[in-house]
C-alpha cells in the first residue's frame, strides 16, 4: 500500500511540476507582447486566446477523461486497449479537421461574433489550426497518463511551451514578425510537443469501434457543458468587455481607446495573478491524494478544518502582499529602458486587488470540494460550477458598462464567491466540519481594510523606500493579526517548524 501512495505523490510531482514550469515559462511572454506589441494587438489575442480555451472543450467533447475511464477498464480485466486508442483518436482527428475547416472557412463572420473585425480573420485561422493540433495531442497525452508514463508526458508538455516561447521571442524580436508571430509560434509548440508523443502511435491501429465509440461519448460528453462553465467563470469578462460601448470607454478612459486596447490592457494586467493561481495549483495537486488518504481517519474532520483555515490564511496574506507590491513591480523603470508592463497599461492596474481576492474564494472552495469528493456526491460539483459562471455573466453584463474593466474584475469575485458559498453548502451538508468561518470573515475583512488604507495614504510617503517600510509594517500588522485568530494553527506551525529544525 505505502509503495503505491509514494509512486501516486511523484506522479503527482511530477505532472505538477510540468504544469507549474510550463505556466512560469508562458508567463515570461506576457511582458514580451506587453512591450513589443500594441494594446490593441494584445487585445486581439487576448480575445482569440480566450475563445480557443472555450473551443477546445468542443474540440476533444470529455473523449480525454472517457478514455482514460473506457481504456482503465479494459486494462483491469485484460483486454487490448489498442482498438480504444485507435477508435478514439481517429474520431478526434476527424471531428477536429471537420471543425478547423468550418472555422477557417466562416473566419471573418466568427472574428465578427467575438467581437473583433472581419479583417481579422487571419488570426482565427490560425486559432483553427492551434485547435487541431492541440486536439491531436488529447488521446496520446492521455495515454501516457493512463501509462503512467509521468516523465514522457511533462517533457513533451513542457518542451512544447520552451518552444512557443522561444519561437515567439526569435520572431518577434529580431524579425518583427508582430501579432501573426504570437499565433505562429503556439502553433510551432503543439507541433513540437505532438512530435514528442510520436512513439505512443505504436500501438495505433486502422480500426474503428462504433460500440466502443459510444460508450466513450456516454461518459464524456456530460462533461462538455460542465467544462464550458467552468472555463466562462475566468473568461466570459473578456468576451464582454470586447463588446463595450465606445461612448462608455471615451467616459471611462478618454478618447484614443478601442474595446481591442481595453480587452488588451485587462489581460495582461489580469495575468498577475498568476502569482495565486500558482500557489493554489501546488496546493490543489497536494491536497486531493492527501484527503483521500486521510478521510478514514478519525481526527480527519479537525485536520482539514486547520488546512483550511491555514491554507486560506495563506492566501489571503499572498493575496495582501500582491496587492501592496505588484503594481510597484509593474510601474518599476528596469535599467531605465524597460517595464514589466508600458505605462499605457497601467490605467487598468485598479483591477488587480479584485483579481487577487477572487483566488481566496477560490482556495475555499478547494478545500470544500473535499466533502463531495470523500462522500461521492459529485453530482454537485455541476451546479457550483454553474452557478459560479451565471453570477459572472450577468455581473459582466450589468457592471462592465457601467465600471468597465473594473466591473469586470468584480464580476470575478461575484462569480468565485458565489461559487465558494454553494460549495459550502453542499459538502458542509453531506460533509459536515465546523470551520472558523467568523475569524476567517474577520481576517479577510481586516484585509480589505489595510489594503483600503494603502490606497489611500500611498501619495503621503513619496519615497519609495518608505512606502516600502511602511506596506511591510502593515503586513506584520495583519500576520499579527492572524496570529491572535488562528492561535491553535499558529502553535502547530510554529511545532512543525521548529521540529524541522531541530532535526537539522
Amino acid at each position: 500500500m505505502f509503495s503505491k501512495l509514494k509512486l501516486l505523490f511523484k506522479d503527482t510531482v511530477i505532472y505538477g511540476s510540468s504544469t507549474i514550469l510550463a505556466r512560469s515559462l508562458n508567463y515570461l511572454l506576457v511582458p514580451l507582447y506587453a512591450n513589443k506589441l500594441s494594446t490593441f494587438d494584445n487585445g486581439v489575442q487576448t480575445i482569440i486566446y480566450a475563445n480557443i480555451a472555450l473551443a477546445n472543450v468542443l474540440f476533444s467533447y470529455g473523449l480525454e477523461t472517457s478514455y482514460l475511464k473506457v481504456a482503465s477498464d479494459s486494462i483491469h480485466h485484460d483486454r487490448d486497449e489498442t482498438q480504444l486508442f485507435s477508435t478514439a483518436f481517429i474520431i478526434l482527428f476527424f471531428t477536429s479537421t471537420l471543425f478547423a475547416i468550418i472555422i477557417a472557412t466562416f473566419a471573418p463572420l466568427i472574428a465578427q461574433l467575438i467581437g473583433l473585425s472581419a479583417g481579422d480573420f487571419l488570426f482565427v485561422r490560425y486559432a483553427a489550426l492551434i485547435l487541431w493540433l492541440d486536439t491531436l495531442l488529447v488521446i496520446p497525452f492521455a495515454e501516457l497518463r493512463l501509462k503512467r508514463k509521468a516523465v514522457q508526458f511533462a517533457i513533451a508538455r513542457v518542451f512544447g511551451v520552451i518552444a512557443v516561447v522561444a519561437s515567439a521571442i526569435i520572431l518577434i524580436v529580431p524579425f518583427h514578425v508582430g501579432l501573426p508571430g504570437v499565433f505562429i509560434a503556439e502553433a510551432f509548440g503543439s507541433l513540437v510537443s505532438l512530435l514528442l508523443v510520436i512513439p505512443v502511435f505504436r500501438q495505433f491501429r486502422i480500426f474503428f469501434s462504433i460500440g466502443e465509440l459510444r460508450e466513450m461519448l456516454r461518459i464524456g460528453l456530460p462533461y462538455v457543458p460542465t467544462g464550458i462553465a467552468g472555463l466562462l467563470i475566468h473568461l466570459i469578462d473578456r468576451n464582454i468587455l470586447i463588446r463595450i460601448p465606445p461612448s462608455e470607454i471615451q467616459r471611462l478612459y478618454g478618447q484614443g481607446y478601442q474595446p481591442s486596447d481595453i480587452v488588451g490592457i485587462y489581460g495582461r494586467i489580469a495575468a498577475f495573478g498568476v502569482v495565486l493561481q500558482l500557489f493554489i495549483q501546488v496546493f490543489r495537486f497536494a491536497w486531493q491524494p492527501f484527503f483521500l488518504q486521510q478521510a478514514k481517519e478519525p481526527d480527519a474532520k479537525r485536520l482539514f478544518q486547520h488546512v483550511l483555515s491555514i491554507s486560506t490564511l495563506f492566501t489571503m496574506f499572498l493575496a495582501l502582499t500582491a496587492t501592496f507590491f505588484v503594481p510597484d513591480i509593474v510601474r518599476y523603470h528596469y535599467a531605465a529602458s524597460f517595464y514589466l508592463l508600458p505605462p499605457p497599461y497601467w490605467i487598468g492596474l485598479s483591477i488587480l486587488p479584485w483579481i487577487f481576492l477572487s483566488y481566496v474564494f477560490d482556495m475555499i472552495s478547494t478545500n470544500l470540494s473535499a466533502g463531495l469528493l470523500i462522500t461521492g456526491n459529485t453530482r454537485y460539483l455541476p451546479v457550483v460550477t454553474f452557478a459560479g459562471a451565471a453570477v459572472t455573466a450577468l455581473f459582466c453584463w450589468w457592471l462592465i458598462p457601467l465600471s468597465g474593466m473594473d466591473g469586470a474584475a468584480y464580476a470575478i469575485v461575484a462569480g468565485t464567491a458565489i461559487m465558494c458559498l454553494v460549495m459550502a453548502w453542499y459538502s458542509l451538508k453531506v460533509f459536515p466540519i465546523q470551520h472558523d468561518w467568523l475569524k476567517l470573515f474577520l481576517l479577510l475583512v481586516a484585509g480589505i481594510l489595510l489594503a483600503i488604507l494603502q490606497f489611500h495614504t500611498a501619495q503621503l510617503f513619496p519615497h519609495p523606500l518608505v512606502t516600502t517600510f511602511f506596506k511591510a509594517g502593515m503586513l506584520t500588522l495583519y500576520l499579527v493579526i492572524a496570529v491572535v485568530l488562528f492561535r491553535q494553527e499558529a502553535i502547530l506551525i510554529a511545532l512543525k517548524v521548529g521540529h524541522k529544525f531541530s532535526r537539522k
